[in-house]
């Protein structure tokens, strides 16, 4: 799914393979590692297989607390609903998946995928099925066994249009699941696709049913389970504080074996610099949004080191198509394709990226980071042209005053821009926008809120325009969580209330289809749509570069997060601090 993210820096996303395979009547599984190499400034890392340096002592015994000095808050920790990127990391760690994608991210037919909740599944001949064999040895963290139900209330939550999951879109052509028996489930499908298995092993997190059960749907985000999750992954839940703190702790008797670090603890921070403080004091462990500035400061503290991970994210400037004080009607400035090329081809977005992110940033293309493997860099999109800017507003009625700004019967051309204080990137950004649009007669007035503030008003669509970053699928599939017309809010991630039937038809064709580069071709000419309709001003794609402490021995990093093999992360017995010696009880439940 689409999950509003804070910002790292930018780079290009190692490409994904797509195979053409197509589903097989029985399983298959293959195993493969993303290889993925980090930016050259970063002498100190290695480059291979996705993996920082180890430590050349002996990892020793389970143990160990991982701290993450986070910026933003968790929204919810509902696998459903959670948007955020903390509440992603948390949710992705308590909760399992049927089948876990492989590292490469192929999203054709079952080929990567290997057992998670289920230990094995097989194909209907005609693929419009799938049973899931679940592992018996599986069980919830109040102890309760995994059973078939679960998957079928799972399916059913979150297509329930009462609790309104952005992730529904997802799974469309999941019709429905049933039960055989008390380990095996059925998943139908309305159509035999491509990435039929894709789209039920990736998006569905598998809940308890009679956990999440006993509360009705609609009512479930405020309710006090959206705290407290009960999951069956290698980690459990343990608290959370809003505004605080974030623990979870090692399964002990986990189906899977319990997780190697003991526990991980996100300690929520007000800002890019208190997080970063806390690293290098040795209060936390992980700071994931370094700037540059903050990655070579670090030269001289031998008890970090920077922590470079591909990603599936991208920026970019959003801007509201309906007007944010009554829904229903359209964006009274933003509605008019010129004054929105307009603006856009007032940035001067290489000179924005440069001044941002120095030699670190990576322009964005599209509404895609550059390295799905639908993405196309050669898209046509405005270019900087502040005269040709002036000439369409001028023909949109939008003309300037001895002040230089611009008015239309009176009223002045002016936006309001939401922007997270949490983002020291965004900051930057929001001052080099506003104050190019002031030379084009476009006033700009800046909404500047922690992030919890601005992501309540960038999910309820209360702003003109919005610096938004988003981390995707790596699917083509996955732009549809974020710019189709089913996706718009309130049930959806469509911030910006985009519809273009064209893109959702081209959109649907490319994801349907068996042939990659045919899916490809569908794809690129609904990237297009969106690029000729102008929602956006691309600013960058992402590849993360953040702050480690030394003692880590970190295994390998998956495109989608590099939490996807947390469990697995180690931390030497010689190399072990006061908080990795803690330890903890007996095995739960």
């Amino acid at each position: 799914m689409d999950v509003e993210t804070v910002d790292w820096i930018d780079g290009p996303s190692a490409p994904r393979n797509r195979s053409t395979r197509v589903p097989p009547t029985y399983h298959s599984m293959r195993f493969s590692r993303l290889v993925a190499c980090p930016l050259a400034i970063l002498l100190a890392a290695s480059c291979g297989r996705g993996e920082l340096p180890a430590s050349p002592a002996a990892a020793g015994p389970d143990g160990g607390t991982l701290v993450i000095a986070s910026p933003g808050d968790a929204d919810n920790l509902l696998p459903p609903l959670a948007v955020t990127i903390v509440s992603r990391e948390v949710t992705d760690l308590v909760f399992d998946h049927l089948a876990e994608i492989g590292d490469d991210m192929n999203t054709f037919g079952d080929a990567g995928f290997t057992p998670r909740l289920a230990r094995s599944w097989t194909w209907a001949p005609d693929s419009l099925s799938i049973v899931f064999h679940l592992d018996p040895r599986a069980r919830w963290h109040d102890g309760q066994p995994v059973r078939a139900n679960d998957v079928r209330f799972s399916v059913a939550l979150y297509k329930n249009p009462k609790l309104a999951s952005p992730i529904a879109a997802a799974l469309a052509n999941v019709d429905s699941a049933t039960v055989l028996d008390s380990l095996d489930a059925v998943v139908w499908f309305h159509a035999r696709e491509p990435e039929s298995f894709f789209d039920i092993a990736y998006q569905l997190w598998v809940m308890p049913e009679h956990v999440y059960g006993a509360v009705p749907p609609e009512k479930l985000a405020t309710s006090e389970l959206a705290r407290h999750p009960v999951g069956s992954g290698r980690f459990r839940f343990v608290s959370w504080q809003p505004g605080s703190r974030i623990e979870i702790e090692a399964d002990t008797a986990n189906y899977r074996g319990r997780a190697k670090l003991d526990r991980v603890i996100w300690a929520i921070s007000p800002d890019n610099d208190a997080s970063f403080a806390q690293v290098i004091g040795g209060q936390a462990d992980l700071f994931e949004s370094a700037t540059p500035g903050q990655l070579k400061a670090i030269s001289g503290h031998s008890n970090v080191r920077a922590f470079p991970w591909p990603t599936l994210q991208y920026g970019f400037l959003g801007l509201n198509f309906r007007d944010p004080k009554h829904h229903a009607q359209p964006n009274p400035v933003l509605h008019d394709v010129r004054v929105r090329r307009a603006l856009s081809m007032a940035l001067d977005r290489h000179a924005m990226l440069q001044n941002v992110f120095g030699g670190f940033g990576a322009i964005g293309y599209g509404p895609f980071p550059a390295g799905l493997a639908t993405a196309d860099t050669t898209l046509r999109i405005p270019h900087h042209d502040p005269g040709f800017a002036a000439a369409l507003l001028d023909s949109a009625g939008w003309t300037a005053g001895p002040d230089g700004m611009r008015r239309r019967d009176g009223v002045p051309l002016a936006i309001r821009l939401i922007v997270p204080t949490s983002s020291a990137f965004r900051m930057r950004y929001a001052v080099l926008i506003q104050e190019a649009l002031r030379k084009v007669g476009i006033r700009v007035d800046l909404d500047a809120e922690p992030f919890p503030a601005f992501f309540a008003k960038q999910t309820a669509g209360d702003f003109d325009a919005a610096l938004i970053t988003y981390s995707t699928d790596p699917n083509a599939g996955g732009a549809a969580q974020s710019w189709a017309a089913s996706s718009m809010i309130p049930a959806g991630g469509n911030y910006l209330s985009y519809a273009d039937p064209r893109f959702d038809a081209l959109l649907d064709s490319a994801t349907a289809s068996f042939d990659p580069a045919a899916a490809k071709r569908y794809a690129v000419r609904a990237y297009q749509v969106i690029a000729d309709d102008v929602p956006a001003v691309w600013l960058y794609d992402l590849t993360s570069l953040g702050i480690l402490n030394a003692r880590f021995h970190v295994t390998a990093l998956r495109t989608d997060g590099w939490w996807a093999h947390l469990a697995d992360w180690t931390i030497p017995t010689a190399d072990r601090i006061d908080r990795d010696r803690i330890g903890l009880g007996a095995a739960k439940p």
